[in-house]
């Protein structure tokens, strides 16, 4: 009663202060933003930006593409910029090439990459070689995309990483994208490129959202092709990997981390040219590198990795040889059981950092 009397004898602004409630102010949720829906962002931005830019490709108009990463294209930009070809890899690839070619900026799209071997002449050949045959005359900026690697019960013929087969190739430039960060900033760059870029995408990685910083919301954001990511920070072991096994890298870092192992995990972005710079200031900080990747280990993105830095001045300062993580050395099984054995899982990338550490 007493405090109540008190609180009635003093001035009405002072009692307001005391009983105002104080909210506290939580920051606000991340944008998240789906690998799908930041390439569809990326290439709407720059058909927009840019009226030389077209796509075209199997069902990527009025079906709004097979993975539905062109969606609303057709219906905004119309016939003339979205275009449905027919089923014949080597015949739209090779009109993508002419386009570039002429000054148009063409992006092919692949159903998947696999079929890209019906069109690998016009590839390699008519896209890749032509600036260099050419003595810098003509130029062919075009980008070749689509969904790359395994992805889900497909089998042999549909299972295919092509990340070493590109990245074998001078003239080309290869792009790997993990996340919607990436996948958005080189998307944007590829096509901004005068060079042949292959981007080589995961469909089991389309649907997945990850937080979308607000820098990637500008319709000016790129990513620099030939720049990897450090993507976790650490002091033990270097890992190198791309596309999606770089989730995986992450995930086997946290689980180690809780025993004392400090992963310095590297998202690549580009195969080719490779940001080999990041990789050998990690390991000149580790000593110890794995590599990871979803392809075959003969003369693969890791083997590629493993060469460089033995030839240069890292190799000094490994207190372990380098272990690869890659897929199996077989045609992709059809069933999953083997399919999972087949491919790089979190507990394979545990025991190679364990094996390398010698833990």
């Amino acid at each position: 009663m007493a405090a109540l009397s008190g609180l009635a004898r003093r001035p009405l602004q002072q009692v307001s202060g005391l009983l105002k409630r104080h909210f506290h102010r939580s920051a606000p949720a991340a944008l998240q933003v789906t690998v799908r829906d930041a390439i569809n962002q990326g290439m709407d931005e720059e058909l927009e930006r840019d009226e030389k830019v077209f796509l075209l490709g199997e069902e990527v108009a009025q079906y709004d593409g097979a993975y539905k990463v062109s969606r609303g294209l057709w219906k905004k930009y119309g016939d003339k910029r979205i275009i449905d070809t027919p089923i014949s890899e080597m015949g739209f690839a090779g009109i993508a090439v002419g386009a570039a070619m002429a000054g148009l900026r063409p992006i092919c799209e692949f159903m998947t990459f696999n079929f890209s071997m019906q069109a690998i002449d016009q590839v390699i050949n008519s896209a890749a070689k032509t600036y260099y045959m050419s003595a810098g005359l003509q130029p062919v900026p075009i980008v070749f995309r689509g969904p790359n690697g395994a992805s889900a019960g497909v089998a042999a013929q549909h299972s295919q990483c092509f990340a070493a087969w590109y990245g074998h190739c001078p003239g080309l430039k290869v792009v790997s994208p993990w996340n919607a960060e990436d996948a958005k900033g080189l998307i944007k760059s590829a096509i901004r490129d005068n060079n042949p870029v292959v981007m080589l995408e995961n469909e089991l990685m389309y649907g997945v959202a990850f937080e979308f910083p607000a820098e990637a919301q500008s319709k000016d954001f790129l990513i620099p092709i030939g720049k990897a990511k450090i993507e976790r920070q650490g002091t033990h072991i270097t890992v190198v990997s791309h596309s999606r096994p770089v989730g995986h890298c992450l995930e086997a870092a946290t689980v180690l981390s809780k025993e004392g192992v400090e992963c310095e995990v590297i998202n690549l972005r580009t195969i080719r040219p490779m940001d080999i710079e990041t990789i050998e200031a990690s390991v000149m900080k580790t000593n110890h590198l794995v590599t990871v990747e979803g392809g075959w280990p003969q003369f693969g993105v890791g083997a590629e990795i493993c060469a460089r830095i033995m030839e240069g001045p890292a190799f000094n300062f490994l207190d372990a040889p380098a272990v690869r993580v890659t897929g199996a050395d077989v045609p992709m099984p059809y069933a999953k059981i083997l399919e999972d054995n087949s491919v790089p899982q979190v507990k394979d990338i545990i025991f190679a950092i364990k094996k390398t550490l010698n833990i």
